[in-house]
């Protein structure tokens, strides 16, 4: 007898919704969104289509869901600056970015699947976009509250233009090393110690707080 389209708990404890959302990523990991046809999400799941109908709609509904849970995941695992406030400037940034790394070193497959899903077909579709953007805006925001007390602790147009442009340079630094980290096996966390250094070394050259604490 085929199960319910509804909710009910799987044997492992998941809803059939989040059998669902398993067995999207994994197939989008595997071989993109192309790949994910429903035909193979369910023999991936276990699960008929009618239920991946009920839940999500459409294929598109799969795939916008899936980045929503994302999102969720990545905002819980990903440590916030301000949790380092006690550190002086340049440390706060390095032990934000070790942590935020050390999570990517332990589920690689969030980037992996951002990456993928933001340079594929379906990029351009309203209900990707939404949430790729998100996701894209609050990676940046966590960057420009790292690196603003280094480089414009007071303020200043050059000074914040300069942080928005380096938070620009530490979402390229995580996107490309999602793509490293599956063909080199480079661990996120591999890229700490030379990224830190490079912005020490700006701060210097540009008289920063990297070492004092204090304003320019």
């Amino acid at each position: 007898m085929v199960r319910d389209a509804g909710s009910a708990p799987t044997a492992a404890g998941l809803t059939s919704r989040e059998v669902i959302l398993n067995a999207a990523r994994t197939l989008v990991g595997e071989k993109g969104y192309d790949g994910m046809a429903i035909s193979e999400l369910c023999t991936q799941s276990g699960l008929p289509p009618s239920s991946i109908y009920y839940h999500f709609g459409s294929k598109l509904g799969v795939l916008a869901a899936l980045l929503e849970r994302t999102f969720d995941e990545l905002h819980a695992l990903f440590p916030n600056p301000s949790s380092f406030d006690d550190l002086a400037p340049l440390e706060r940034l390095e032990a934000w970015f070790s942590a935020a790394c050390s999570s990517l070193d332990r589920r690689p497959d969030y980037l992996r699947l951002l990456v993928a899903i933001s340079v594929g077909p379906q990029k351009d579709a309203e209900a990707v976009q939404v949430t790729v953007r998100r996701i894209r805006d609050y990676a940046h925001a966590s960057w420009v509250d790292a690196l603003t007390p280094i480089f414009a602790p007071n303020g200043g147009k050059n000074n914040e233009a300069l942080v928005r442009q380096l938070a620009v340079l530490g979402c390229a630094l995580t996107d490309g090393l999602s793509v490293t980290n599956s063909f080199d096996d480079m661990s996120y966390s591999s890229q700490v110690v030379p990224f830190v250094a490079l912005i020490r070394g700006l701060a210097e050259h540009r008289g920063g707080t990297a070492h004092r604490g204090g304003t320019t």
